[in-house]
């Protein structure tokens, strides 16, 4: 767990870093959301002329630390339709129950024994999280993530079969999350997570960073030009190289293993992000997903990244990781009880 429960809990610079904010979001793409939102600054046709700053290498500077919390889920709600964009209002209503919905638990509930984060600074009703009128991270008119082919469906039973029944055997059994090796949300593609969803990004000549504080990763993404790895090298983040358009950062990342899985992926998952420094306070995060083992077709989502003063704390996951003890040391214990049955 983050040594930001332990930091956070008696640290007086909290209340910089929480509060909800009204982020304008990149004229660059105009859909009704940015629309509004720049209309809010007192743009009246829904654009705004900036220019972001420019690294001593002259490349445009998206560096800094940032949440990318967000309100909105990755896949629309069903009964939404294909209703891309909420109303101003009907978006301020849907934050507000969001943000209800994390309120401190009940004492003695299993919320409240499990993990009450708001006595740690990390409810979401803390977090700074930027405004969009956006019902679903993913974006076009279905919202969702495409249906798995039977290719894909077939591989991901065989995989789940695999260790049907040997589950607690021992950590390699455990999901990679579990054994604090990779969480889904660090991507490529990068998601929000529940808790701890800061990141840094740092640029220097040729290269660009970028930390993440759930779970502890650097993704290191070379912007020189040189070629990916040779197709034989997987890795469990996939091999990143970056170029820039504009002022866009562009990052094409392939040689993922099968073992990343991302939502049902193979080794064949194809991801281009896209970062955008739309105004001082925000970086636009676009992103492309494919794999034509695992959908019929690629799918796009969006989350603005907002900036928080920080800094990123230590993410102690290894050394707190009493979960994985408990969990193998109680199956010993079934086992044993078993035995002597």
């Amino acid at each position: 767990m983050s040594n930001r429960f332990f930091q956070l809990a008696s640290a007086s610079a909290l209340a910089a870093v929480i509060g909800i904010v009204s982020l304008a979001q990149p004229a660059a793409a105009q859909t009704p959301s940015t629309k509004l939102l720049a209309a809010k600054e007192g743009a009246k046709d829904g654009t705004r002329a900036w220019t972001p700053p420019r690294t001593p290498d002259g490349k445009p500077d998206i560096t800094g630390i940032h949440s990318n919390a967000s309100v909105v889920p990755l896949e629309r709600p069903k009964d939404l339709g294909a209703k891309e964009f909420f109303t101003k209002e009907e978006a301020d209503a849907y934050e507000k129950a969001a943000m209800s919905r994390h309120e401190v638990v009940a004492p003695g509930t299993y919320g409240d024994v499990h993990y009450n984060m708001q006595q740690f600074g990390l409810e979401k009703g803390q977090t700074k999280v930027a405004e969009t009128i956006r019902t679903s991270l993913i974006v076009g008119p279905e919202g969702r993530v495409p249906a798995l082919l039977p290719a894909a469906q077939a591989r991901q039973a065989a995989r789940q079969a695999v260790n049907k029944g040997h589950e607690f055997d021992g950590p390699e059994n455990r999901g990679l999350s579990e054994r604090c090796i990779l969480w889904p949300n660090e991507g490529p593609p990068m998601l929000p997570e529940g808790y701890n969803s800061n990141l840094q990004i740092v640029q220097g000549e040729g290269y660009v960073a970028i930390m993440q504080e759930t779970i502890h990763d650097v993704r290191i993404i070379p912007t020189d030009g040189r070629p990916h790895l040779p197709p034989d090298v997987h890795q469990l983040m996939g091999d990143s190289r970056g170029h820039w358009e504009g002022n866009t950062l562009v990052v094409d990342t392939t040689n993922f293993t099968d073992r990343t899985a991302f939502r049902g992926s193979s080794e064949n998952l194809h991801v281009v992000e896209r970062f955008t420094r739309t105004d001082p306070e925000t970086v636009t995060y676009q992103f492309t997903v494919s794999d034509p083992s695992t959908w019929e077709k690629s799918w796009s989502g969006e989350v603005l990244m907002t900036k928080i003063d920080g800094p990123i704390f230590e993410y102690a996951c290894h050394e707190g990781n009493y979960g994985m003890h408990n969990n193998l040391s109680g199956a010993r214990a079934e086992e044993a009880k078993s035995a002597k049955k």
